[in-house]
């Protein structure tokens, strides 16, 4: 009997840290928007550019992570907000470049890092077969939700990356 108090204990304690990292991205999220007025995604691609001072949307994609379709439709915001500009290139008129305007610098030295910076920075800290029984660990927890078709992007932010709360349309 004392086994199966324990074995749910101790799953109770894993929905919790679960819970409390779903909330913790929730939070991050809408503080982000609340106080800044843009998304995780959209921060995390205004620091790409930023960093580069002018990318092709196809190297902006590829450099964050997401599919150039996700990243049209967050520059497209962007763009509304003046955090960008689009120019088409002179040499492939197919190809567009994407710069970051003084806007988006003004926005960047105030915002804070995205989420997913600080845990990398920390999860880096860690030796490596720590890093390596997190990764086996959440890959079993994935498994276990039957959530490996799901896509996901290497950005913590909860709902669809490209559409997330979209109240600057």
């Amino acid at each position: 009997m004392k086994k199966k108090n324990t074995d749910q204990s101790l799953s109770n304690e894993v929905l919790i840290a679960l819970r409390r990292i779903v909330q913790a991205i929730d939070l991050h999220s809408k503080s982000l928007v609340k106080n800044y007025g843009i998304t995780g995604p959209q921060l995390v691609i205004l620091q790409e550019l930023w960093k580069h001072k002018e990318l092709s949307v196809g190297e902006l994609a590829k450099a964050v992570s997401l599919g150039q379709a996700t990243v049209t439709g967050v520059l497209n915001r962007l763009e509304k907000r003046e955090y960008i500009t689009r120019s088409r290139s002179e040499l492939d008129k197919r190809r567009v470049h994407v710069k970051a305007t003084d806007a988006c610098k003004e926005l960047l030295d105030e915002a804070p890092s995205p989420l997913q910076e600080t845990f990398l920075n920390q999860f880096e800290g860690l030796q490596n077969w720590e890093q390596h029984l997190i990764l086996t660990a959440l890959q079993r927890m994935v498994a276990m939700m039957d959530a490996r078709a799901l896509e996901a992007a290497p950005i913590l932010a909860t709902g669809p990356v490209d559409n997330f709360y979209q109240q600057d349309e």
